[in-house]
């Protein structure tokens, strides 16, 4: 049975130690990988995620200390969300002011409770209350309560131009349905799954390009159980939009896929397996610097130019 939803979601940050304060202490995130951009080893790759780093609650950064802050445009996710508690939201208002990050009145989406925020860097964000996911497991970071803590993720919106075509690739390759339309958004939706289920797709015409940077979301990647799974997504992303998919990317954590939707967004479908303990336990997750065997005989060099992140 195909699994789907979100499996993670990569982002581009300024400064490292910045970033990791946010997500981690503010947001009560666990710091699940410290390792580096495989393709730009001096450059960190930050992995956020629940207490087992489980697809669909991992936020991922490239952060660099000088880079150009982003631009919203047609072509890019426009806002990251995360599940909390139905009851947690008084708690969260609360936090993003004692933490000095200015936050919107609560609002309601799609009959949902929806709490919207920007990190340090500007990327949008948002919490939604969602009920019974009090009962979903959740790291406890010794600061934020484990019964308001965050759940993994809710979704993500998507900014378009015309939103038929990316509607119909969510459908037929990743498994979603049309759950709702709201203004000029339509709603879709994974089934069988929690985290990670919602894309919402905004129609934007006439809003200039996206230009990438910091607080930019860099790609969405989606779910495959195995190399079989991922082969067949592939397989109708070819033969029935005439799309050209990268070949196959070890990324040590799971094995992926890229291809750019014909809305202009960036997609991965990455594996399940092997996961984040496979070369740290489970409880040890985020500890050390994890690099992949190709940069292993480089690792004094590489240490000495990362930033430090405390």
């Amino acid at each position: 049975m195909q699994i789907n939803g979100i499996h993670h979601v990569t982002a581009i940050a300024g400064p490292a130690r910045r970033n990791l304060d946010f997500y981690s202490r503010v947001l009560g995130l666990r710091l699940v990988k410290k390792t580096v951009n495989f393709d730009d080893p001096t450059t960190w790759h930050l992995y956020f995620g629940d207490a087992e780093g489980n697809p669909g609650t991992i936020l991922t950064f490239f952060p660099w200390e000088h880079v150009a802050a982003g631009r919203l445009g047609v072509g890019e996710t426009e806002v990251t969300t995360f599940r909390i508690p139905a009851a947690a939201v008084g708690y969260w208002t609360h936090r993003l002011i004692a933490n000095g990050v200015a936050h919107d009145a609560p609002q309601k989406r799609f009959g949902e409770t929806v709490l919207a925020f920007r990190d340090p860097d500007g990327m949008r964000l948002t919490l939604v209350a969602v009920p019974g996911s009090e009962s979903e497991p959740a790291w406890d970071n010794g600061e934020v309560p484990v019964d308001v803590a965050i759940r993994g993720f809710h979704g993500v919106t998507l900014l378009l131009d015309k939103t038929e075509t990316t509607a119909a690739i969510l459908r037929d390759v990743f498994g979603f349905v049309e759950a709702g339309r709201e203004g000029n958004t339509v709603r879709m939706r994974a089934e069988g799954t929690a985290h990670g289920s919602v894309v919402d797709l905004r129609a934007a015409g006439g809003f200039l390009p996206a230009r990438m940077g910091a607080g930019s979301v860099h790609h969405i990647a989606f779910r495959a159980g195995d190399d079989a799974e991922q082969a067949r997504m592939v397989k109708t992303l070819v033969e029935r939009f005439s799309l050209r998919p990268t070949e196959q990317r070890d990324r040590n954590y799971f094995r992926s896929v890229y291809v750019r939707e014909p809305g202009g967004v960036l997609f991965e479908i990455a594996t399940d397996a092997p996961g984040f303990a496979i070369d740290e336990p489970a409880e040890d997750l985020g500890g050390t610097l994890k690099l992949p065997a190709r940069h292993e005989p480089r690792r004094a060099e590489i240490e000495a130019v990362l930033p430090a992140l405390v």
